[in-house]
């Protein structure tokens, strides 16, 4: 689970709603359901007319999954453990690397094709298949996210269009004109806070999501092919060493 996008939004909210009550004003008083509507609502609607309805419930719902529940990898974890697979391919052959022990069910599933007999362009063709298709369903979230972003702050204008319309119309009775600019000024902030405490942190989540977890599966692909073709443990753990960061190659090294 990331606990950094669960801080994060659950701690934006917070840090507005200690605003609201530094200033000395009531919570309730912020809470308009026509604002929830229009901002809310329409934000949804506007979404969900650019997609079809499983692709708009896969980015949405798959999206925000993505987003909490994700689990960073570290590079060198996966290196000292391609590393291990490779010592275990060049001691006791294709057969017994299929008992090293990996979490990864992508590296599984390269081991398993290492086991089964696959060519190197098989392995790296079928792989890199896999690999473009999950960044594909992780960029179609962040992608749903954006547009929710978007859509927010439009449909907050609007909905200040809609209570400037209502104050100026009741401009006979001084009772109606507060409730109007409130409606005005409450979709706005609503606009503005869904858009940029939910939707553009977890849209922004999911393209950092996509591209770390693609570049992690190019360097399992890179190594899986090199066991293939039987190359030594301590070559490819050199070849990998070039997808860290200095800092994190001296670790590698130290760690070898």
């Amino acid at each position: 689970m990331d606990i950094a996008t669960i801080i994060g939004i659950t701690g934006g909210f917070l840090m507005l709603l200690i605003a609201v009550m530094l200033e000395g004003s009531s919570p309730m008083s912020f809470i308009n359901l026509l604002a929830t509507v229009v901002v809310v609502g329409g934000a949804t609607m506007a979404v969900l007319a650019r997609y079809p309805v499983a692709s708009f419930v896969q980015g949405t719902v798959g999206g925000i999954r993505s987003a909490i529940y994700y689990k960073a990898t570290s590079q060198i974890d996966l290196i000292d453990k391609l590393s291990e697979i490779a010592d275990t391919m060049r001691r006791h052959g294709p057969i017994a690397i299929e008992q090293v022990k990996v979490d990864d069910p992508f590296i599984r599933r390269g081991v398993r094709m290492i086991a089964d007999g696959f060519t190197a362009e098989a392995l790296r063709a079928s792989l890199e298949r896999e690999r473009d298709l999950d960044y594909e369903r992780v960029h179609h979230g962040h992608v749903v996210w954006k547009a929710f972003g978007d859509a927010a702050p439009g449909l907050g204008m609007v909905g200040t269009l809609i209570g400037l319309v209502s104050m100026f119309g009741h401009m006979d009775d001084p009772k109606k004109i507060g409730p109007g600019m409130a409606i005005a000024l409450l979709t706005t902030l609503y606009g503005a806070v869904f858009a940029n405490v939910l939707c553009l942190p977890i849209a922004d989540k999911l393209a950092h999501r996509a591209e770390e977890e693609g570049t992690n599966r190019s360097l399992i692909i890179e190594a899986l092919v090199m066991i293939r073709d039987g190359r030594n443990p301590a070559t490819i753990r050199d070849e990998l060493a070039s997808y860290l960061p200095l800092h994190s190659r001296a670790q590698l090294k130290l760690a070898a």
